[in-house]
């Protein structure tokens, strides 16, 4: 499978979200759409482990307000210095695409992927954080 790494701004995605994608791609097609949250994160954390993806599930990221951390909010995955939110409803709601990108700039990680596995065909958006390096990280 051949993946982009790098978008149109020219962002360098690497090969950890074609990963990730590709074992999103393999959940979506064994289980289809239909199932909670819950079931898409725990089959995706087996496909990871499959591929042999190093990641961590349920992780509370910092939020950082003019380099000071106010705040932590609870993220799906983070594999690397991507951060992946999943939902599993029949489309992408405006509010997704909000905190996803809200959670993206306020941690200071790279990338974020948000995968919805509740349509019909799976959906992936990608976001590139160009404040990333800006924030202190702990």
């Amino acid at each position: 499978m051949s993946t982009q790494t790098a978008s149109a701004k020219g962002y360098d995605f690497g090969d950890t979200t074609g990963r990730v994608i590709g074992a999103a791609i393999e959940t979506h097609k064994t289980l289809g759409a239909g199932f909670q949250e819950v079931v898409y994160q725990r089959a995706l954390a087996l496909e990871l482990e499959a591929a042999g993806v190093e990641f961590s599930r349920e992780v509370r990221v910092p939020v950082f307000y003019k380099d000071r951390q106010i705040d932590t909010r609870r993220v799906d995955f983070v594999v690397e210095e991507c951060i992946v939110e999943i939902k599993a409803r029949s489309a992408f709601l405006p509010e997704d695409f909000i905190q996803t990108l809200s959670y993206l700039r306020a941690s200071g990680f790279k990338v974020a992927l948000l995968i919805n596995f509740g349509a019909k065909t799976l959906e992936v958006k990608r976001f590139a954080n160009d404040r990333a390096g800006e924030l202190n990280r702990g």
